[in-house]
């Protein structure tokens, strides 16, 4: 069975890794990365479209599968000595999606005033649902969300 998962970054680091097919969570390390396993199916939300800018974003960015063929976490280059650590990512063709339309229906939003408090954590569990509604919402192929199934 596979799990579904959002992760937190900014909207510029989440297309370097959507163009070179990586995903990255909470600046390089490891530990939250050993949770996520191949097959699981990931959405990346956006607050802001750069680091540290207030633009208001508020998006999913990028949905795809977790590659199999590496069972763990792997470092990658960076330049200048940084080496995160990182999952490699089959993105899915997708536009990006405002959450605000979305708060009322997603389990972990509904009825929920704080509904950012998840997102604090830079990588979260969804559910089923939350996933397919968010590939829904990115016109994703509905064929991601039966493949992650």
């Amino acid at each position: 069975m596979s799990a579904y998962w959002i992760a937190v970054a900014s909207a510029q680091h989440v297309r370097r890794g959507r163009n070179d097919g990586f995903m990255q969570v909470n600046h390089g390390k490891a530990a939250p990365l050993r949770r996520v396993k191949p097959g699981d199916g990931i959405v990346y939300y956006s607050p802001t479209t750069i680091l540290g800018e207030k633009d208001g974003l508020q998006a999913f960015t990028a949905i795809g599968t977790v590659r199999y063929g590496k069972e763990s976490p792997y470092q990658g280059e960076m330049g200048g000595g940084f080496t995160p650590f990182r999952r490699d990512v089959e993105w899915a063709v997708a536009e990006e999606a405002p959450i605000k339309p979305l708060l009322d229906r997603l389990d972990f939003t509904a009825g929920k005033s704080n509904w950012g408090y998840h997102l604090r954590f830079g990588l979260f569990e969804i559910t089923d649902h939350d996933f397919r509604l968010i590939a829904e919402a990115m016109g994703a192929p509905k064929t991601l969300a039966e493949a992650t199934a």
